[in-house]
C-alpha cells in the first residue's frame, strides 16, 4: 500500500507492505483494559506523533494502528480541520442539511460520549431533534479520536509476538 506519513497526499507516497490486512491481534489482548490506556487524539495528531507521545519513537504507529482496527490510515484516523470540511463538501450537497432526527432513550443509559444514547427516529417523534449531516460527520469523527493505546510495559512483547507471526 501507499503511506504518506504526513497527511498531505504528496505524489510521493512511500510503498509499504500492507501488514494491517495480514495479522490480526489476537481478541483477548484487545478486551484487556489494563494493557491499554484510552488516548483521545488532538486534532491534526498522526499515528507517528502518538507512537512518538507514548513510546519516544516514531517506529510504532503501526502498533497504534493495529491496536485500534485501523487499515485505512486516511478514513480510519480522525481528518486534520481541512481533511473534514473537504471530506463533507464531497459527500454533502449541503452539509447543514438535515441527516435524521433522534431523542435520547429512556432506559438504560440516558447520555454517553459517542452519543450511543440516543435513538433514530422519524421527524414527527414527539420531542425528536433534527442532526445536520455536518454534525453526524463529527460525531464520528470524534468517536475515531478516542483509541487504545498499548501500555510501554507490554509493547516489546508484543513487538516480538507480532513478528513471529508475520514470519510464520
Amino acid at each position: 500500500m501507499y503511506y504518506d506519513a504526513v497527511q498531505t497526499r504528496s505524489t510521493s507516497p512511500k510503498l509499504i507492505t500492507d501488514f494491517l490486512r495480514r495479522v490480526k491481534v489476537r481478541d483477548g489482548i484487545k478486551n484487556q483494559a489494563v494493557m491499554f490506556d484510552k488516548y483521545r487524539i488532538v486534532a491534526g495528531e498522526t499515528p507517528e506523533m502518538v507512537s512518538y507521545r507514548f513510546y519516544d519513537t516514531v517506529d510504532y504507529y503501526w502498533v497504534v494502528l493495529l491496536m485500534n482496527n485501523i487499515a485505512d490510515r486516511f478514513y480510519g484516523w480522525p481528518l486534520s480541520e481541512q481533511q473534514f470540511l473537504d471530506y463533507l463538501d464531497s459527500k454533502y450537497d449541503n452539509p447543514s442539511a438535515i441527516h435524521h432526527y433522534e431523542i435520547a432513550q429512556t432506559s438504560g443509559p440516558t447520555t454517553t460520549l459517542d452519543n450511543s444514547h440516543t435513538i433514530v427516529v422519524n421527524s414527527t417523534e414527539s420531542g425528536a431533534t433534527s442532526v445536520s449531516n455536518m454534525e453526524y460527520e463529527q460525531r464520528l469523527q470524534d468517536n475515531k479520536s478516542l483509541i487504545k493505546v498499548l501500555h510501554t510495559q507490554y509493547l516489546s512483547q508484543f513487538v516480538e509476538e507480532f513478528a513471529q507471526l508475520v514470519r510464520k
